[in-house]
């Protein structure tokens, strides 16, 4: 039975099923299927109230209670302005009065109501905590204009999780008492986290493989390690089945990795920078390191796997290699933007090649258009995520935060990143052997490098691109063939200088 069938017969019968907004609660319903209705109320509206006051840069702020139908595909809601209907199946499970306009306190009643309704028939909703109630709610209110936005505990967590040091692809799990691995925690700004992996998912397979059919031994073995090596998961979500490919991270003691490749006969050596955070801290390490390395015939900037959105630390990140020139753009509704520019002089001319990949998001994906726009660098690998915005704290009246990626950031021209992303001029997952590096580089110098500047091409099609310069699955290939290229590119100043030119 469809929505609009449903809205006929409860016209033709009377509205049966109808409940006042007073009636949601009885007095005496303080505690009901193990939550405080009121104080679980009270935080949901403190949400509603909080998000209706948030800019959004060029996305349409849709929140409604209809999101929630989102918890369980087997829920609908459907809201007139006058009426919200709960529909489970082809059951008709309730009928309430629809909110006032920003009568915050009723929307808490009856995202609560529905809620509690939903748990009666979901298991796995009614397990969940007062914490991660809210988690999942935040998630389906948000699907719609923040898919990455999220409720968290507390100002603490935030900060013990950018604290945690990461050994794995970013989450920690284990089985359920029905043999299921499910993830019981993810860490902030890890690979898992940046593919939307969320706690409660369900990893059905890895690497091809069934987990009901490997030993906790084997999925450590697979799950864990360094940069060497990917990991290919089947996701069973609330949302739906999902795969994702993530890149094991390494062990981050730092936000930023410093690796001199000594001077010998030939070369004044080369300085590779890895950038695994936008941080004040990863500026100090990159600055010190540049002033140590001062005459290094090249740099390569690794920002394959970073994450961060201080846009100031970015600035200043930037501002070590090219100056006062502006960096990127902030965009918190769709007609301000605030210009990001460093605030001093550059402390190397060193030629760059910046490492890019499909795990380089937020502040790092200008980072890597400020070094093209700027003829300040060459940048090779597979197009980065598109995924160009920086996070809003929000705090709650229970102490919890929001936490939601509502600012976008477009390039120093303002051109829009989110969504886009920035283009290599080398694609790295086109060079897969000797043969094929000696051919490109051939080519470069003969002047046979047909190049096309797609991040200047407003006109591209995103998606027809990134298949022809796929994300690259294997980690130690990536690895081998970017250091092989950069290396090249760095040493044989022709090289450089003709691939600038283009």
């Amino acid at each position: 039975m469809n929505l609009s069938k449903i809205f006929l017969i409860l016209g033709l019968i009377g509205l049966p099923c109808v409940v006042a907004a007073t009636e949601l609660f009885h007095d005496d319903e303080k505690i009901v299927d193990g939550l405080d209705v009121r104080a679980v109320s009270n935080v949901f509206a403190d949400i509603y109230e909080k998000l209706d006051g948030v800019n959004w840069a060029g996305k349409n702020v849709g929140v409604a209670i209809e999101s929630l139908e989102k918890l369980n595909p087997n829920a609908h809601i459907a809201a007139t302005g006058e009426r919200a209907v709960l529909v489970w199946g082809d059951e008709l499970i309730v009928n309430y009065p629809y909110p006032e306009k920003k009568d915050w306190d009723a929307y808490g009643e009856i995202t609560t109501a529905l809620v509690l309704k939903m748990r009666e028939r979901d298991p796995e909703l009614r397990a969940l905590g007062e914490e991660g109630l809210y988690q999942v709610v935040v998630n389906a209110l948000l699907s719609g204009i923040d898919e990455n936005g999220s409720y968290v505990y507390s100002r603490d967590a935030i900060n013990d999780a950018d604290k945690r040091i990461l050994t794995s692809i970013g989450f920690d799990g284990g089985r359920d008492f029905r043999g299921n691995f499910r993830v019981t925690g993810v860490f902030k700004d890890s690979p898992a986290d940046m593919a939307g992996m969320s706690e409660g998912d369900i990893i059905s397979e890895v690497n091809g493989q069934r987990v009901a059919n490997m030993t906790d031994g084997e999925m450590s073995a697979i799950l864990s390690g360094y940069n060497s090596g990917t990991a290919k998961l089947k996701l069973l979500t609330p949302f739906g089945n999902r795969n994702v490919t993530l890149r094991r991270a390494t062990v981050m003691l730092a936000d930023a990795d410093i690796i001199y490749r000594a001077k010998n006969q030939t070369s004044n050596g080369i300085l590779e920078i890895v950038i695994h955070k936008i941080s004040n801290n990863a500026v100090d390490i990159v600055n010190e390191a540049l002033t140590k390395y001062n005459d290094v015939d090249g740099i390569i900037l690794d920002l394959r796997t970073t994450t961060g959105d201080d846009e100031k630390a970015a600035a200043k990140l930037a501002g070590l290699f090219m100056g006062m020139v502006p960096v990127m753009r902030i965009a918190e509704t769709a007609v301000d933007e605030l210009e990001i520019v460093p605030g001093g002089d550059a402390i190397t001319k060193a030629p760059v090649v910046v490492l890019i990949s499909d795990t380089t998001r937020g502040t790092a994906e200008a980072i890597a258009a400020a070094f093209h726009d700027n003829k300040r660098g060459v940048l090779i690998g597979t197009p980065t995520a598109g995924h160009a915005r920086i996070a809003t704290l929000i705090d709650l009246k229970n102490g919890g935060v929001l936490e939601l990626l509502n600012k976008s950031v477009k390039t120093g021209a303002g051109h829009s990143l989110d969504g886009r992303g920035v283009f290599p001029l080398v694609c790295l997952s086109n060079i897969r052997n000797i043969q094929h590096q000696d051919v490109f580089f051939m080519n470069v110098i003969n002047g046979d490098f047909n190049a096309h500047d797609y991040n200047k091409d407003v006109r591209v099609d995103v998606n027809a691109l990134r298949k022809a310069c796929p994300k690259i699955t294997s980690g130690i290939d990536e690895d081998t063939v970017s250091s092989a290229v950069g290396t090249k590119i760095l040493t044989d100043k022709r090289v450089y200088q003709e691939l600038m030119d283009l």
